[in-house]
């Protein structure tokens, strides 16, 4: 099936090629270079430190689901085009490889959370012990809603900037600077408004397992999730929801939170049966065009404020 989709995919590429080869396309990054970054947040948070030198555009489209993504053939185009690639890594991208192997060209290619340890995501852990496999093998990939690791993230871009255009390194080395500056206000923020919930009223039920890193850094405790993964794409059994609305029942739990792209079915289920509320416009996975969430730093502060909104 893989090698179908391969073959597929390379055909659409050299008739693309061929298409946009007859004609002139705009250039829109400076200095001849082209910055590619996997979803809209990354794109943001690089943007942020290439500053006015370089243009970077997300694979993704604004309101993509990474977990559930199929790509098309012009993603391919898109990666042929880059010289640097920022990816999340962890295997979040787990439609990539794919789309790597049939890429012409050379590029460097970043993954933003090198250097960084992660959660286990507590589905592989349980099928690693049946042998069966699982596409977060490397661990719970959303390291990005603690804006303490996006620290890491940005130095990790500035350097793939650097590499990919020595030239920059003192604007990217001060723009990296200035952002960090505006990630640590930003958790000192949250900090405030989270203070603002009872410390035994911290308590979370997410749709799938999203917000740990979260959780962990601001005092939360996630007491269950209706997917038991770092993806959305997993599939509860029935043991495992009745588990949960009891644990829900017994808790005292006020509300499930979801993101915007995420299919409510499951969640409005134990919804009904447990007499909490749904909160399912957060941003987790994707930007916005505009508010509420046009920004990496909006998106933060808007999810924060829902979440303190929904406990206090």
């Amino acid at each position: 099936m893989k090698k179908i989709f391969n073959i597929i995919m390379a055909l659409s590429i050299l008739s693309l090629l061929v298409l946009t080869s007859c004609g002139s396309t705009p250039q829109t990054e400076s200095n001849g270079l082209t910055v590619l970054a996997s979803t809209s947040f990354l794109a943001d948070i690089a943007q942020n430190v290439a500053g006015d030198r370089l243009q970077v555009q997300s694979l993704l489209p604004i309101g993509a689901d990474p977990h559930a993504y199929q790509p098309v053939p012009a993603d391919i185009v898109k990666i042929a085009e880059s010289d640097l690639l920022i990816l999340n890594g962890l295997e979040y991208e787990h439609f990539i490889e794919s789309l790597l192997e049939n890429a012409d060209g050379e590029r460097i290619v970043v993954e933003a959370t090198t250097g960084l340890t992660p959660h286990e995501d507590e589905e592989h852990a349980d099928e690693a012990e049946s042998g069966e496999g699982h596409e977060h093998e490397a661990g719970d990939p959303h390291m990005w809603l603690d804006p303490n690791l996006v620290i890491t993230y940005v130095e990790n871009i500035r350097d793939g900037l650097i590499q990919v255009d020595p030239d920059g390194k003192e604007i990217y080395e001060q723009n990296a600077g200035v952002y960090i500056n505006q990630l640590q206000e930003l958790d000192a923020w949250i900090v405030e408004q989270v203070n603002q919930i009872p410390e035994d009223k911290r308590l979370l039920v997410t749709n799938h397992e999203s917000l740990n890193y979260f959780a962990e850094r601001y005092g939360f405790e996630v007491v269950g999730t209706v997917l038991p993964s770092a993806s959305t794409n997993a599939q509860p059994s029935a043991q495992q929801m009745a588990q949960l609305i009891d644990d829900i029942n017994a808790i005292d739990v006020p509300a499930i939170f979801l993101s915007d792209v995420e299919n409510a079915t499951l969640a409005e289920q134990i919804a009904s049966e447990t007499d909490v509320k749904i909160v399912n416009n957060l941003y987790l996975e994707s930007l916005t065009v505009g508010e509420p969430a046009g920004t990496y730093l909006d998106m933060m502060r808007h999810n924060a404020n829902l979440i303190v909104d929904a406990l206090k």
